[in-house]
């Protein structure tokens, strides 16, 4: 029996208005824009992924601009050809062509996932090694930057029973103001709600020693990322001594760095991201690093859309144990659609559909209409 093969890649640039402006440390989102694969093979099934970044260049090193151009030139040209149901010997081939990209990479190892569980009808948490459990409790991130409007947004999401969970974005004012809005948001929900806070390491280490002891004793659950991921020394001796336990996000760019922060034990908690391992296999790897080293697990985002987010979500259902649950509302911050049914959020809960490969459908019209031209 011959091979499946890959026939062609397509990346196409999508750009979705949201719901507000959302604040980060590094930037503010006015829009969200996504790159989706669409990998076509020669028995008729076609596969889709997505690769998402959070504000450009700000974050990271890969653009919507840059994982485009990188796949029609060079990592889309390597796959054409290639066995369409061998995902490892597919992304083994990236792995020795082309270094990092991990971005890319997971859109493109997302879709050829997509395609292999069409083509076995199975969804791919099963071709993951089979799902722990089917819907994920998600959290929303509060970053309108005022605190009344916080107050008020989260009190709206405890009311219809979306999200309990909720991450503050600070960092990018002084640290007292940001101390301040932080403590009043936990004091209005008080043990209604778990609320964490993400600085996107814009603390040096001197603030972060004091602000994390003054968070952890307001009843903060979590502090993601208070420093540099360059300075490994500081993050180690924050997670000593911080009454609130320390999750690492941006010092996770790899596997290797996953086992590199779990052998120097610089953090309590480890953010699983797809874009950031180089897809849904390798997110696996790292939570295994993590697992095997004690350290708790939370299932983070790219504020990616409806695709990228199940991508991560069909991951996320066959990890043992997700302490600190997961952050998968990118769709949510969305006011448009690009797939025929939107992801589904019940119960604080993201329900993870039991379809054939991520259980998405593309809604070809919208596609076109919001694609960049």
């Amino acid at each position: 029996m011959s091979p499946i093969l890959i026939e062609s890649i397509q990346a196409i640039v999508v750009d979705l208005p949201t719901i507000r402006p959302h604040k980060l440390a590094m930037h503010t989102m006015q829009k969200q824009t996504l790159v989706v694969i669409r990998v076509r093979c020669s028995d008729g099934i076609e596969g889709i992924g997505e690769s998402t970044t959070i504000g450009g260049l700000a974050y990271g090193n890969e653009s919507p601009e840059s994982i485009k151009q990188n796949i029609d030139s060079h990592l889309g040209p390597l796959l054409v050809g290639q066995d369409a149901a061998n995902i490892n010997a597919a992304m083994l081939r990236l792995d020795k062509a082309a270094k990092g990209n991990t971005f890319a990479k997971s859109g493109l190892e997302s879709a050829l996932l997509d395609a292999q569980g069409k083509r076995l009808e199975l969804p791919v948490s099963e071709l993951l090694g089979g799902r722990v459990r089917d819907s994920l409790e998600v959290a929303w991130t509060l970053a309108s930057g005022n605190t009344a409007k916080d107050i008020e947004e989260a009190e709206h999401m405890l009311d219809i029973r979306r999200h309990r969970i909720f991450k503050l974005k600070i960092g990018a004012n002084e640290v007292n103001a940001d101390l301040k809005h932080v403590i009043a948001i936990k004091r209005a929900l008080g043990e209604r709600a778990s609320v964490r806070v993400d600085v996107n390491q814009y603390w040096n280490e001197s603030q972060a020693i004091r602000a994390c002891q003054i968070l952890g004793d307001n009843g903060i659950d979590l502090i993601e990322q208070p420093i540099s991921r360059i300075n490994r020394g500081g993050q180690i001796r924050l997670n000593q001594r911080s009454p609130a336990p320390i999750m690492a996000d941006e010092s996770i760019e790899s596997v290797e760095d996953a086992f590199s922060l779990a052998a120097d034990g610089a953090a309590s908690i480890f953010a699983l991201k797809i874009a950031k391992n180089g897809g849904p296999r390798a997110v696996l790897r790292t939570g295994q690093i993590a697992e095997a080293a004690g350290i708790a697990l939370y299932g983070g985002t790219m504020l990616e859309g409806a695709i990228g987010t199940l991508a991560s979500a069909h991951a996320f259902v066959t990890i043992n144990k997700l302490t600190w649950a997961t952050e998968l509302f990118g769709p949510l911050l969305l006011t448009e659609e690009i797939v025929t049914e939107a992801p589904v959020y019940r119960d604080f809960q993201l329900e993870v559909p039991r379809t054939p490969g991520l259980g998405l459908t593309l809604d070809e019209e919208r596609l076109a209409f919001f694609s960049r031209k």
